[in-house]
């Protein structure tokens, strides 16, 4: 197996500045990823049977999930910088702040999930250099990402690892592990990448371990070795994408 595939972690050299060699990372992937249409950006996609429009324009977001229940009522959740509202059948009701919270943070995590990397800039992000790492003959920059409590949202404990390829700056797999809604971690593998309209959309083999305490970076070799559980697939269908890179219009 391991003349196959081999894995091993190259450190960055004491001396060189990881905060800058990290930021430059990022900076060199989500504008290989889209750029600056990632500003401006109206798109529309069916995830798991479900609608969702994602409309960003100079910080300001509004993200809609629409989808219909068993007796035929029109659920629609509108997340915005103000927070999150529910309609039924055009009406809006009461939510408690559990309920909203959990709302909030399922509608917030497709897009999130859908528009990787943007978003690792945010302030609330705090980002580490590890290095690079090597497996299947290519050589990735290993980022490893944290939240900071403030702006962080409800899930600010949670860590991530993202592998960018050095010589494409591409987001090829990232892991992370979570504490709500049960604990575990997650490992994906991009997959179906395309470009519309200047950004690139990838869906997801999505793997995993029940075990929140297992290293991310001990993930990929388990995936090179085959012993990682897939748990199921990422799939973004009927994307449709405007972008609005003038800002007159």
């Amino acid at each position: 197996m391991f003349k196959n595939y081999i894995f091993f972690l190259l450190m960055a050299s004491i001396g060189i500045s990881c905060t800058s060699r990290q930021q430059r990372i990022v900076n060199e992937a989500i504008a290989a990823h889209g750029g600056d249409a990632y500003d401006k950006i109206n798109v529309s996609l069916d995830f798991r049977g479900i609608h969702y429009d994602f409309e960003r324009k100079n910080g300001q977001f509004n993200y809609q999930r629409t989808q219909t229940d068993s007796s035929g009522a029109v659920i629609k959740d509108i997340l915005t910088n103000a927070g999150l509202i529910r309609n039924i059948d055009g009406k809006e009701i009461e939510l408690d702040d559990s309920t909203r919270a959990k709302y909030s943070r399922s509608v917030n995590s497709v897009a999130y999930f859908l528009l990787l990397p943007y978003g690792l800039n945010d302030p609330a992000v705090i980002k580490t250099d590890e290095g690079q790492v090597e497996f299947y003959g290519k050589k990735y920059d290993q980022i490893r990402v944290t939240f900071k409590q403030d702006g962080g949202g409800e899930d600010h404990q949670d860590k991530f690892l993202y592998w960018f390829r050095a010589d494409s700056h591409m987001l090829d797999y990232f892991a992370y592990s979570y504490e709500t809604n049960g604990r575990g971690v997650r490992f994906r593998a991009a997959k179906n990448r395309q470009t519309i309209n200047g950004v690139v959309f990838q869906d997801y083999d999505n793997f995993g371990l029940e075990d929140a305490k297992f290293p991310l970076e001990d993930l990929p070799l388990k995936y090179v070795e085959a012993t990682l559980p897939l748990l199921s697939e990422i799939k973004n269908e009927n994307i449709n994408l405007e972008t609005k890179l003038n800002p007159s219009k």
